[in-house]
């Protein structure tokens, strides 16, 4: 695990490289299209991931440590355009002060969403407008503590409809409880960025 000697160009130039090796297939046609802004912040010259905990009062996945996303409208121009407007919306980051790098293969959930992580630069520290009926906390987490192996297991978890599934949970940081897609999402990330020992 080197996190020290990772520089914004060389998280540009693995992403592209995964991009041309990845082949994701036709994804279901009933799935709906989704994205989440993975946002990288450097925090005293260390490289952080920023996450949200969602409030109680939204509909889906009430209290969990998520990335800025959301569904596909029919008005965004792309995938990328869905990330960064969710994130407008949700963090108040507006566009230009995100500097996508790249993305991550498309992942679906439960909820039959095809979710495209869309990995951008936010230059920190910044100011950010949680929108009160989304968001509880803005908060980031090193790169190099969710690297490390002891942090995080993979353990079955049963669904709402009794099936089992193997999920990724991290070990509670600042209080915060990281599992599931976003869990997943961000050891996609990890060892595309060559961190996971």
């Amino acid at each position: 695990m080197n996190v020290d000697h990772l520089t914004e160009n060389r998280i540009v130039e693995l992403l592209r490289k995964n991009s041309h090796q990845t082949c994701a297939g036709v994804p279901n046609p009933s799935y709906r299209r989704a994205a989440v802004l993975v946002p990288l912040v450097l925090v005293e010259n260390n490289w952080h991931l920023l996450f949200t905990r969602r409030t109680e009062e939204v509909q889906y996945h009430k209290g969990q440590v998520s990335f800025p996303g959301g569904a596909a409208e029919p008005r965004d121009r792309s995938i990328e355009h869905t990330a960064l407007r969710e994130a407008c919306e949700e963090i108040g980051v507006r566009p230009r002060y995100v500097r996508v790098l790249g993305q991550l293969e498309p992942v679906t959930t439960i909820s039959q969403y095809l979710v495209t992580p869309v990995v951008g630069r936010i230059k920190w520290p910044l100011v950010t407008k949680p929108a009160p009926n989304e968001v509880s906390r803005i908060f980031t987490i090193p790169l190099e503590w969710l690297a490390e192996r002891s942090n995080w297991e993979e353990r079955p978890y049963e669904l709402p409809d009794g099936n089992i599934h193997q999920v990724i949970f991290f070990r509670e940081y600042d209080g915060e409880l990281l599992w599931g897609i976003s869990a997943k999402i961000t050891l996609m990330l990890l060892k595309l960025l060559n961190l996971l020992s």
